[in-house]
């Protein structure tokens, strides 16, 4: 036979070879048998059923080509039954015994994938650096490149993450690149905006710049920094005119714009002008009238415009007012006396300051644009018992207070108040706010209202004095008489430093001297600061010595009596 013959039949039976079917070659290969059935397992999730194949061709058969194939997949199975001590074993393993397998890179990054797992990133960025010294292939340098990403996000090092994940898109096919910037994205948000400056700053047009200064103009407008993002979206816009998130970008400026545009010099009110509580709305419109024009005539600045709402204390109505308000583009809202809440419900909604003219303690807690104007009771109280306490070092208290809502509260924080702080309340008592005789509570408050019983009255005393020769004098025993009749008449036990009356000045100030009338003259005077008010000192005069009360005050303020009590 000719040379060249021999050499047609080899590379024919090589070819015939190849093209035998792998179920003929695996017929007369237990190995590959073996290998086949634990693979199918392992596709059917059968993973107990696989890792008992797999170790048993691991012992029958370690010196196979398949030996480094099939502790990878011990490993997996590991990590799918969440095993990562285990799984990492499996991978040490081939590592260590297959040193040049092919599988040998990839076991080296499920090893990063276990610690991973368990929340040791640290040792997932040591062992990448480790291993992105020697690796070649282009797969195993992105897949570390994201894992390591994956732990600086973990660790809470959005910066570095950002530089992983751009690095591994860089390397990354178009089906990959999908999943790192979902990735980067979650980084970029997380990074602040000195970051943001950084890491743009050396990347000028160069991904991932577009989504950097994105996130930057969002930033500034979550700091209500409006100018600055408004300049940032706009360069964004033109830098990136294809990028993803253009639109976002066009509809957050037409959303600054419209918060922008509000009337700087315009102010909405919320009063209840009628209705059951029209006096008190009226009385607060009023003082906002006056208030108003007297920072009108006291500075340079443009007038202020107020558009007033009637609310008619009714919550449906207040809704209806803070949105028309808003359309109007108010620059801030004040108000409402009553229904504070819901109007407060809608001015955070609508993003538009709020100014309540309420005591509810909890009114500011729904939001950062909403604010409170009024001292709350719970607030009044604790600074005046403080200061009574502890600056002037009374000790014993009594409450006069009358029969309302508004005297009820008062009374009963004053009292928890005065024990918290270590004193006492030694007498309590309620009186009629419609009535303008107080001595009937005021001589309770002082032991003069019940008669004094005859076995207790002082019997001492006899008819008159006598001489040495046992008549008397005419005048002398006149005197003698109004003594005795002085005498019997009962003293009012004020056995407290300081007496609460929380009520209006106009009725305090019929209270006050009909306390002076029943000898309580030597104590404090305590009231809110409802008390703030020249009234209270023209119907008490003399008698208000000593009338101490709390009130608001601005710490900085250059006006006179800017005091927190008067």
């Amino acid at each position: 036979m000719k040379p060249i013959c021999k050499i047609t039949i080899i590379t024919a039976v090589i070819f015939l070879w190849a093209c035998v079917p792998k179920t003929i070659y695996e017929k007369f290969d237990p190995a590959a048998q073996l290998f086949s059935r634990a693979e199918k397992m392992f596709q059917e999730k059968s993973y107990e059923k696989a890792l008992v194949s797999f170790n048993e061709y691991l012992d029958r058969f370690p010196d196979r080509p398949m030996a480094g194939a099939a502790l990878m997949k011990t490993g997996a199975i590991h990590m799918a039954l969440d095993n990562n001590d285990r799984a990492r074993t499996a991978y040490k393993r081939l590592i260590s015994e297959y040193p040049e397998s092919y599988f040998v890179p990839d076991a080296r990054i499920e090893i990063m994938a276990t610690y991973y797992n368990q929340g040791e990133y640290e040792k997932v960025i040591e062992q990448a650096a480790d291993f992105l010294k020697y690796a070649v292939s282009i797969p195993h340098i992105l897949r570390t490149y994201v894992l390591t990403g994956d732990a600086y996000v973990a660790l809470g090092f959005p910066k570095d993450a950002v530089n992983y994940y751009a690095m591994a898109y860089a390397k990354a096919q178009d089906h990959g690149k999908k999943v790192i910037i979902i990735k980067l994205k979650y980084a970029i948000r997380q990074l602040s905006s000195q970051d943001i400056l950084f890491l743009s700053s050396h990347l000028e047009e160069r991904f991932p710049a577009g989504y950097l200064i994105f996130q930057l103009g969002v930033n500034s407008a979550d700091e209500d920094k409006y100018d600055e993002a408004l300049k940032i979206l706009s360069e964004f816009i033109e830098k990136f005119p294809t990028h993803e998130n253009v639109q976002q970008a066009k509809n957050l400026i037409a959303e600054i714009k419209q918060k922008s545009i509000y009337s700087r010099y315009t102010i909405g009110c919320l009063l209840p002008l009628s209705g059951s509580y029209r006096l008190y709305g009226n009385r607060a419109l009023n003082g906002i009238e006056l208030a108003l024009n007297r920072f009108s005539s006291q500075n340079s600045y443009p007038s202020i415009k107020v558009i007033i709402k009637d609310t008619e204390s009714d919550p449906v109505k207040v809704v209806l007012a803070v949105r028309e308000l808003f359309y109007e583009n108010v620059a801030a809202i004040i108000g409402p006396v009553i229904t504070a809440e819901a109007a407060a419900l809608e001015a955070q909604d609508k993003g538009i300051p709020i100014i309540t003219l309420t005591q509810k303690d909890n009114i500011t807690s729904m939001g950062d644009f909403v604010f409170r104007n009024f001292i709350t009771p719970a607030a009044q109280v604790e600074t005046l018992v403080s200061y009574a306490v502890k600056e002037l070092n009374l000790n014993s208290f009594a409450i006069l207070y009358p029969d309302e809502n508004y005297g009820k509260t008062f009374m009963n924080l004053f009292w928890d108040e005065v024990i918290a702080c270590g004193g006492k309340v030694v007498g309590v008592e309620s009186y009629n706010s419609t009535h303008t005789d107080f001595s009937g509570p005021i001589k309770k408050l002082v032991g003069l209202y019940y008669d004094v019983p005859e076995d207790l009255k002082n019997t001492d005393a006899e008819a008159g004095d006598e001489k040495n020769d046992g008549t008397t004098i005419g005048n002398d025993a006149h005197k003698y008489d109004e003594n005795i009749e002085e005498e019997k008449k009962p003293k009012a036990i004020v056995d407290f430093d300081a007496v609460f009356i929380p009520d209006a000045p106009k009725k305090a100030g019929l209270i006050i001297p009909q306390l002076a009338f029943y000898d309580v003259t030597d104590t404090y005077l305590l009231g809110t600061n409802l008390w703030h008010s020249d009234i209270l000192i023209e119907m008490s005069r003399q008698y208000a010595q000593n009338a101490i009360m709390p009130d608001g005050f601005f710490a900085e303020s250059t006006s006179r009596g800017g005091h927190g009590f008067c």
